[in-house]
């Protein structure tokens, strides 16, 4: 062991309580870092994988991103012609051409795809009246579009192929309507159609919005209730890669003029959510430390002071600037080095705890799980010691550079 090393070491047994204040300081820090990071993490990746396993890859829609120019444009100039209260041209509403876009994609290496036909609807049982988003579906394809079949807790989705009148839907959805396998409810729908169909299936995706307002039926008793024969509105494409989604998507929108969004694009502002929320926490996390490596500096910097008369002994006994200076700023690392070590120890049973808590979530949530997710990596303990190894070393550094400028002579002159 060096002398610097060995003086250093001396100098921090002397200040016991200092130097366990400014350990604990560092160990807090890292183990709030490792813990808190594990939780959003975590919470962000299973939320991710929820939403990709459970939501379309690329869906494209019967929509366009830009409006159509109106036909009223095309013969008046906009630049010296005013015009008001013009009402725009009725269109029907759906995806033409829907069968050979979906011939064409089906062709693809790599995707699956499922046309649909959504649309809002009434759920009637027992005298309870639920709102529901009423997907028309095509099985076959479904099954290989979706993990729907693999999500059903009930039945599966052969019923709605032996079950014309059949319907399929979500756990929270049944739950507030008390419907059990083979109930016969009414579905009403916006054009004013009432057909009684029979509950032949329950799913539960772990996507609350879905679980509570989602059924299924076949495509074509769900054209028959919305009055839109052969008519489908949104084409639903599941992808082997899905980081590849922004590209086929962008690819098929040029293509085929409809707007075509990715599930990066549908759930953007949730992710903005995450950005805001990691901002907020490493924030947090980094004032921690700082107000850690500020309790360093004050501990250095009052042994400094103490330690005058010893500098001046040091350096006429040949100690360098440079011998100094690392006195000090080994106590520093040492602090930074200890309180890393058990920082990381602290967070991963702060993690252990996290893990171990069985929460269940009340209400509505876009996502229900039950206990907390936490993400474990081991750069979130690197990560964390780096940063707190920093932190520790540069409020070391700035006593420690004092006390190797101070002039022997002068303290010792100072003295006497």
């Amino acid at each position: 062991m060096s002398m610097t090393l060995s003086i250093a070491l001396a100098y921090l047994r002397e200040r016991k309580r200092q130097s366990v204040l400014s350990i604990l300081g560092v160990m807090m820090g890292v183990a709030f870092f490792v813990g808190i990071s594990g939780l959003m993490q975590g919470m962000h990746t299973y939320f991710i994988e929820k939403l990709v396993d459970v939501a379309p890859h690329v869906k494209i829609l019967d929509e366009y991103r830009e409006p159509q120019i109106q036909p009223v444009f095309t013969f008046y100039n906009a630049d010296i012609t005013e015009l008001r209260g013009i009402k725009p041209k009725e269109e029907l509403r759906g995806i033409r051409q829907a069968e050979k876009i979906v011939a064409a994609l089906q062709i693809k290496a790599g995707i699956k795809v499922t046309p649909t036909l959504n649309g809002q609807v009434f759920l009637r049982y027992g005298g309870k009246d639920v709102s529901s988003t009423l997907v028309g579906i095509d099985p076959e394809t479904e099954r290989m579009a979706s993990n729907l079949e693999r999500d059903m807790v009930e039945g599966n989705l052969n019923n709605l192929l032996t079950n014309s009148s059949g319907i399929i839907v979500g756990k929270d959805l049944a739950n507030k309507l008390s419907l059990r396998m083979g109930a016969k409810l009414s579905v009403i729908s916006p054009a004013g159609i009432i057909k009684k169909m029979k509950v032949v299936g329950i799913f539960e995706s772990g996507l609350s919005a879905v679980d509570s307002g989602t059924s299924y039926a076949i495509l074509k008793k769900a054209q028959i209730l919305q009055e839109r024969e052969d008519v489908i509105n949104q084409i639903n494409i599941r992808m082997r890669n899905v980081d590849e989604a922004p590209e086929l998507a962008r690819e098929i929108e040029n293509q085929y003029g409809y707007r075509t969004e990715s599930w990066q694009e549908t759930f953007a502002n949730i992710f903005q959510f995450f950005v805001v929320q990691n901002a907020i926490m490493y924030s947090t996390v980094t004032a921690i430390l700082l107000v850690a490596g500020f309790g360093i500096y004050n501990t250095i910097s009052a042994s400094v002071n103490e330690k005058t008369h010893d500098i001046a002994i040091l350096k006429s006994m040949g100690f360098s600037q440079n011998d100094i200076s690392l006195i000090f700023l080994y106590q520093g690392v040492i602090v930074g080095l200890i309180g890393s070590v058990l920082g990381c120890l602290m967070g991963n049973l702060l993690l252990d705890v996290l893990a171990s808590v069985d929460i269940k979530m009340k209400g509505e949530t876009l996502v229900s799980f039950e206990g907390f997710p936490v993400y474990r990596s081991n750069w979130l303990y690197v990560a964390g010691s780096l940063m707190a190894f920093t932190s520790a070393s540069v409020s070391a550094y700035i006593p420690a550079r004092k006390a190797a400028s101070y002039n022997p002579v002068e303290i010792i002159r100072g003295a006497s």
